[in-house]
């Protein structure tokens, strides 16, 4: 569009017949009903909607709790309705908002929403997109106040003003945005079916191997006749890490070689490779120091804060004092894929193992005591690379989530704010 089809406004240039809108009287009613379900209806059950009921920035309400009235927090109070606009005022840049849907039609929900109803000259749709673009988030965070808990008040939420076009134009917005997401949505529900296909061939493969018709009892349960029970110490090599002194300035400029911390696990969304951590020491730092240099395919898991991270290394790597590291004693004997996805699945059973009352952390005398499965290795790498296959296409999955999520921010960005119109049919 040319320059002179726009106007200057106070949130920015927008088409000349699109009009500011503020969130008050005009376009929505705030909160327009509240209940104390603890005197009106004590003995009754009703769905209740809290900020962590909503997933940040999709607008889907996952789950409702039913509580019984006598017991309803202090914060259920505010009445909701089908296609009312669910905007969370406290920390509001995790964009917990949503739209009401029919089955939640009389639900409550917390105090910590502002329970937007819209009137004629605004669609829910468009709404809620609006509340998620940069242009309402700006202002959101400007305008918030507080310290662990920053929030918006009642009167900061009238304040929130953002572009609004004519209401065939919100539709045919709403409607283009809306494509990007049910696409989003069968992604998700992709996602979600590989991840419990994962979950059941884990609790399958690495309990049952493949094919085999002979199991025996164990200290650790049953597996096949063949398969050996051992200890980490008896496959492994376990070390600790440190962290080299951070004043030492020519141990970290320039570095080249990784140093992992838990941090840097947490990045890998289920992915069993790790490549790179977010700092690298030099080689004097690794020769002046007590680190040891992991070789590739070690596997690295984090055993404080928290317990039970676990990585594969892609390359030669040291790492910090809240992870230890496995190295294979026989390679001929050891597909660290393999073991990488046993202890993946014994997590909870790590976590318990270990100690410490501040925060746990699992010793390395109790790491190395940790039993483990011991198959024929041509049987390790089969269900690793089975595994790895289904890895595989999670990760295809994701990128390709990722890939709808940058198109739909880019039309919020362009459509949102009038840089590109939408066609209106005749």
């Amino acid at each position: 569009m040319k320059n002179e089809d726009f106007k200057n406004t106070e949130i920015g240039q927008i088409p000349k017949d699109w009009e500011v809108a503020t969130l008050n009287e005009k376009i929505v009613e705030i909160n327009r009903e509240s209940i104390d379900p603890t005197r009106n209806f004590p003995d009754n059950k009703f769905r209740y909607i809290d900020i962590d009921s909503v997933e940040n920035g999709t607008g889907v309400i996952k789950n409702a709790r039913e509580i019984i009235g006598k017991d309803a927090p202090s914060r259920a109070r505010r009445v909701i309705h089908h296609n009312d606009v669910l905007m969370s005022t406290v920390r509001p840049y995790l964009k917990a908002f949503a739209i009401v849907p029919k089955k939640f039609d009389g639900a409550i929900c917390s105090t910590g929403f502002a329970v937007l109803t819209c009137k004629d000259k605004i669609l829910p749709r468009y709404l809620l997109y609006s509340i998620f673009s940069r242009t309402v988030i700006d202002q959101c965070n400007k305008m918030m106040v507080g310290g662990q808990y920053p929030a918006l008040g009642s009167s900061q939420v009238e304040k929130i003003t953002f572009p609004l076009p004519p209401l065939p134009e919100q539709q045919k917005i709403a409607e283009v945005l809306s494509t990007v997401d049910e696409a989003i949505q069968k992604v998700d529900e992709a996602i979600e079916k590989t991840q419990r296909l994962k979950k059941g061939l884990m609790n399958e493969l690495l309990t049952e191997g493949i094919g085999h018709k002979e199991f025996k009892q164990t200290e650790i349960g049953t597996m096949p006749k063949e398969w050996e029970v051992k200890r980490v110490a008896d496959l492994f090599s376990v070390e600790t890490g440190t962290t080299p002194s951070t004043k030492q300035k020519d141990y970290w400029n320039s570095g080249d070689i990784n140093w992992f911390t838990p941090a840097d696990m947490s990045k890998l969304n289920n992915q069993l490779d790790i490549e790179r951590s977010e700092r690298q020491i030099t080689k004097k730092g690794l020769k002046e120091t007590n680190l040891t240099l992991m070789p590739a395919k070690s596997i690295l898991i984090s055993t404080r804060a928290p317990v039970g991270y676990v990585a594969v290394l892609s390359n030669d790597a040291t790492f910090n004092q809240g992870c230890k590291g496995l190295i294979p004693q026989n390679t001929g004997q050891i597909d660290t894929s393999f073991y990488a996805y046993y202890l993946i699945s014994k997590k909870s059973v790590l976590e318990n193992s270990s100690g410490g009352s501040t925060f746990k952390e699992l010793s390395k005398s109790v790491l190395e005591k940790f039993q483990l499965l011991l198959p024929p290795l041509p049987e390790q790498q089969k269900i690793s690379a089975i595994l790895r296959t289904v890895d595989n296409r999670l990760e295809l999955l994701r990128e390709k989530k990722g890939r709808l999520e940058r198109i739909k921010q880019g039309l919020m960005n362009d459509l949102l704010t009038g840089r590109k119109r939408v066609r209106l049919e005749s």
